[in-house]
């Protein structure tokens, strides 16, 4: 099989040929890549033999970001302002970390949220993703429409988490508008992506936190599960074979049922520090598969590399044969994960015998 067939028929827990070997380097550790291992210009992806490529970021059809200015009082020279018009402000510390400014922070009407000028997509103006996935398709590659700030996300971006949760639990009007406003752009990302002929639609929201759901069951049935419900139904009538992951960190176990039943076909990424995948697997294994599952807290940068590899054989001796886990780190690897470990992971991947 192509990479690509691996990888879909792992993910469909159909059985796989080969475990695939999947990491993001964090921007020090890429060039450290570069200098220590692949060589100017290397690109980590492709010396690892990965499986996948994000397909790329859509064009919104308006780029002039300055449409944005009036909803701040400053716009500092280390500040950035992204196609939503969230601000990030970077300090000479803060290396790809910053500190974030919400652009409708202040709102007090729902006049003021509709009048918003958040990004529209079109397909008119992403006709390049068709021709980026059937590239990607001829090299034998998975493609992947990457919005994994989807609807939670990026509507605290733009409104600001404490006042957003605020609405949620007493100006419903003002959060439905936010929402509303979200979840429309969102579906028409992912409808260009869906149509355009991905693969995999790579969705998510942070929802947990270390011990802890963000929210109560309630409010995350009011507010967010019927929007992802929507959203994933739309894309699945265009292309009922997609395989949506949705990506969420931290605690999360109360919530996956609901993932189930929005539609959401992986899981990503089984936080190893706050949810045991053996335990989660055994409860939902025959309903979803699972993206991730080695530490980022813990072993990979703390462990050694016989620890790594010990992580990464047992968690798929638990897939098993079927196949359900693209095993992989859980998040963006920092600059703290010694390159001894990254190598123990990819070499554990490739070195891995099923039982």
């Amino acid at each position: 099989m192509t990479p690509r067939e691996n990888l879909l028929h792992l993910l469909r827990r159909e059985g796989y040929e080969t475990v695939p070997v999947e990491f993001m380097l964090c921007p020090s550790l890429e060039k450290s890549f570069q200098e220590e291992i692949g060589g100017p210009g290397a690109d980590y992806m492709e010396y690892f033999g990965m499986p996948w490529r994000r397909v790329g970021e859509l064009i919104p059809e308006d780029t002039d970001i300055t449409r944005f200015y009036p909803y701040y009082d400053e716009i500092k020279d280390n500040m950035e302002i992204d196609e939503w018009g969230v601000g990030h402000e970077s300090s000479p510390t803060s290396m790809h970390m910053t500190k974030m400014h919400h652009p409708l922070e202040d709102a007090e009407e729902v006049e003021e949220i509709e009048s918003y000028p958040i990004p529209v997509y079109t397909e008119e103006k992403n006709v390049w993703v068709k021709d980026r996935v059937k590239e990607l398709h001829e090299k034998g590659l998975a493609s992947v429409g990457n919005m994994q700030c989807t609807i939670w996300e990026t509507a605290w971006y733009i409104r600001g988490m404490e006042n957003l949760m605020m609405d949620m639990l007493s100006d419903e009007e003002l959060a439905e508008a936010v929402f509303d406003m979200v979840e429309k752009m969102s579906t028409d990302r992912a409808l260009i992506y869906a149509k355009a002929g991905v693969d995999i639609l790579y969705l998510g929201d942070d929802i947990g936190m270390q011990h802890s759901i963000m929210m109560s069951e309630e409010m995350y049935s009011q507010w967010l599960y019927p929007r992802l419900k929507r959203l994933i139904s739309k894309v699945k009538e265009v292309r009922p074979d997609i395989i949506v992951i949705y990506h969420s960190c931290g605690y999360i176990e109360p919530f996956i049922n609901y993932l189930i039943d929005a539609g959401i076909d992986v899981l990503n990424p089984i936080q190893a520090e706050c949810m045991e995948f053996k335990e989660i697997y055994e409860k939902y294994g025959d309903r979803i598969s699972f993206h991730g599952t080695i530490g980022t807290q813990t072993v990979m940068p703390f462990g050694t590399p016989e620890e790594v590899k010990e992580n990464v054989w047992g968690n798929l001796d638990i897939a098993g044969e079927k196949g359900g886990l693209m095993v992989a780190p859980t998040h963006l690897l920092e600059p703290e994960v010694p390159w001894a470990n990254i190598l123990a992971y990819a070499e554990a991947c490739r070195e891995y015998k099923k039982k």
